[in-house]
């Protein structure tokens, strides 16, 4: 049997597999349609804000457990040697002794006899070396808090710490939605920005050619051919800033997307599409509810949480009890290490008992100034709020006037679309002049620009609502929804 071609045959389709297999680095995406959708989509998965915020909430949790473990008992073990250099000497005073004939060795007249040295006594001076040469120390200590007060409020604290960094990581996710938005609408912008420009100067390079036809027979200037060619000339700057914004515009929304400057990025949609659904985005702008916001929400959390910090230092002042608890081999003994050992085992069990008395006034200070921080956080609340509330007004305003710039705008276009076509015939007929034709295309040309920018305004300031009022769908985007 010939299993060459089986062989073939399973390469070919591994290698199909591992082709339509997408890929970690880069998304499963068509760089020829990219969606708004599309875009936000692999932000989410790929932005570093977005996982630096989500590392933070896992921290965090870390963090409350560390402070549960404090709770538990705390095991440890510990053993020591020691060798002994010079022992200790110890004397003994033996005067009690003296009225029961246990006085002091002395010869005639109460002198003392000259000392002399006694084996494993030292001088006959009545000191006595104490201790032994090695000394060995192993065993286990625990210690259990029973009461303690101060530690049971922390763990509270640590519950609204993951809430805040909950909410955080919302915050950089609504953030991140209205900037990839805000990329994405300004690379629009960069795109159709060029298409006029190169529209406006594809037509004046048709005039040119054709005054350069009239020229070789004869029907037209050398003037009319240099003014043309100048007028032409006069665009391409304006194409080559075009194309450094859309380049511009375009690295932006990918290191927003968290993806590489070589990826192929191209949006599927142009401004004039979301021209049908503003109307009814400017009917959902006259809601200024703000509650959602994510600043004001944050600064709440901070509020709760500098409430429970100042109990935790009112708690600073209440006793705590803890239990204790350890189980030892000893084991000491003379001449070469590690030799002849006996291990002697103890144990013991207890409570300790602390009742803060007094600390320099640490204690107050630090009360105090959770006081003053809880007042400050009430004031920038107010001050905060205002500012919100204003900042929603002017957005959902901006969202109406931009509503108006856009119809007014589009019928402008259309005008000019018609001037420009009325002057096109004209001119071909030679019912009109140059000047006239050039004129009618710059007034379409900044009709166009002014078009685009109107819309490109109303998306901005719609996001900018969005995020003021935090109701931006990022469960839409995440992930789980890829």
């Amino acid at each position: 049997m010939n299993i060459k071609p089986v062989i073939t045959a399973a390469f070919s389709a591994a290698f199909f597999i591992a082709a339509a297999a997408p890929s970690d680095a880069v998304p499963a995406f068509s760089s020829d349609s990219l969606t708004l959708d599309d875009c936000l989509r692999i932000a989410m998965t790929n932005s570093p804000t977005v996982k630096v915020a989500d590392k933070e909430v896992e921290r965090v949790d870390y963090s409350r457990k560390e402070v549960i473990g404090q709770l538990l008992p705390n095991i440890d073990f510990s053993a020591s040697y020691s060798r002994m250099l010079a022992k200790q000497v110890m004397y003994m005073n033996m005067d009690a002794f003296k009225g029961m004939g246990g006085g002091a060795e002395g010869g005639e007249g109460g002198e003392d006899k000259p000392a002399e040295e006694t084996p494993g006594l030292g001088k006959s001076d009545g000191g006595i070396k104490v201790g032994l040469d090695n000394s060995y120390n192993m065993g286990f200590q625990a210690s259990m808090p029973l009461i303690a007060p101060q530690l049971w409020a922390s763990l509270s604290l640590t519950k609204e710490q993951v809430v805040r960094n909950v909410e955080a990581a919302r915050q950089s996710r609504q953030q991140l939605v209205n900037q990839v938005k805000s990329a994405y609408y300004g690379l629009l912008l960069a795109e159709d920005s060029r298409r006029v420009i190169q529209e406006s100067y594809d037509m004046a390079a048709l005039t040119h050619d054709t005054y350069v036809k009239q020229q070789a027979l004869g029907a037209a200037s050398d003037y009319d051919v240099l003014r043309t060619s100048v007028a032409m000339k006069n665009i391409e700057p304006q194409l080559t800033q075009a194309n450094i914004a859309i380049r511009r515009a375009r690295l932006n929304l990918l290191i927003l997307m968290g993806l590489d400057s070589s990826f192929e990025l191209k949006p599927a949609d142009r401004l004039s599409n979301y021209e049908s659904d503003m109307y009814g985005a400017a009917l959902e702008a006259s809601n200024t509810d703000y509650s959602g916001n994510a600043d004001l929400k944050l600064l709440d959390i901070d509020t709760k949480l500098t409430a429970r910090s100042l109990k935790l230092q009112k708690l600073a002042y209440a006793p705590t009890l803890a239990l204790t608890a350890n189980y030892t081999w000893t084991s000491m003994n003379n001449g070469t290490p590690f030799k002849s050992l006996k291990w002697n085992p103890y144990s013991m069990l207890g409570v300790s008992l602390q009742i803060p008395i007094f600390s320099g006034g640490q204690r107050y200070s630090k009360v105090k100034q959770a006081q003053i921080q809880l007042e400050e956080l009430r004031l920038q609340r107010e001050n905060l709020e205002r500012s919100i509330a204003s900042q929603v007004a002017l957005a959902a305003d901006n969202i109406r006037l931009n509503v108006e710039q856009i119809a007014s705008s589009s019928e402008s276009v259309r005008q000019a679309e018609t001037a420009h076509t009325i002057m096109e015939k004209s001119f071909n007929i030679g019912a009109a002049s140059y000047l006239n034709l050039r004129d009618s295309e710059l007034a379409l040309t900044q009709a166009r620009l002014a078009y685009y920018q109107a819309i490109y305004n109303y998306l901005i300031a719609r996001s900018e609502l969005e995020l003021l009022q935090g109701n931006a769908p990022i469960e839409k985007y995440s992930s789980a929804n890829n």
